[in-house]
């Protein structure tokens, strides 16, 4: 069995700032830099095998600090990539609360197969493996309404630098 270790972000200025971040990079403020390195302190005693990574360098980021610990280097994909918001990326997040989706935003459909997608390519890249994976709020719950077979709406939201552990 696969035990995937599955991460959010460190908080970013976008997060602080109300920004819809989406496929945009993210820099992390002193605070998640504070919280990646009590998450890698609360991690350093468990056994990870491999530490995979959003391409993404909020997640990079957020990855190298716990990897550090365990002296082990980041492998990243692109599967674990935040939504694209599309025209909403960059965008003050209360201000669009009435606003009509844009055409160009990923798919509900599009997510949940990619994160189906990152759950098949840990279980079959890793089997057996202790994976510690760090991602992004929504992607994360997607991942997670895969693995209970729920709705997203039924997935708690994710904090910054919070774990879940999956059995695969």
């Amino acid at each position: 069995m696969t035990t995937l270790y599955l991460v959010r972000h460190g908080e970013t200025v976008d997060n602080v700032n109300q920004i819809m971040q989406g496929q945009t990079q993210g820099q992390l403020t002193e605070n998640g830099v504070r919280q990646a390195e009590q998450l890698a302190e609360e991690m350093c005693r468990v056994p990870i095998d491999v530490f995979v990574s959003s391409d993404l360098k909020r997640s990079m980021d957020t990855c190298r600090i716990i990897a550090q610990r365990h002296d082990k280097e980041i492998v990243t994909t692109p599967l674990l990539r935040e939504r694209d918001w599309g025209g909403f990326t960059g965008r003050f997040i209360p201000s669009l609360k009435d606003e009509v989706w844009p055409d160009d935003i990923e798919s509900l459909d599009e997510l949940l197969s990619r994160a189906r997608r990152f759950l098949s390519f840990i279980k079959e890249e890793y089997p057996g493996k202790k994976v510690l994976a760090v991602g992004h709020g929504i992607i994360n719950k997607a991942i997670q309404a895969v693995y209970f077979d729920k709705t997203m709406k039924e997935i708690p939201r994710m904090m910054n630098a919070e774990v879940r552990t999956l059995e695969l």
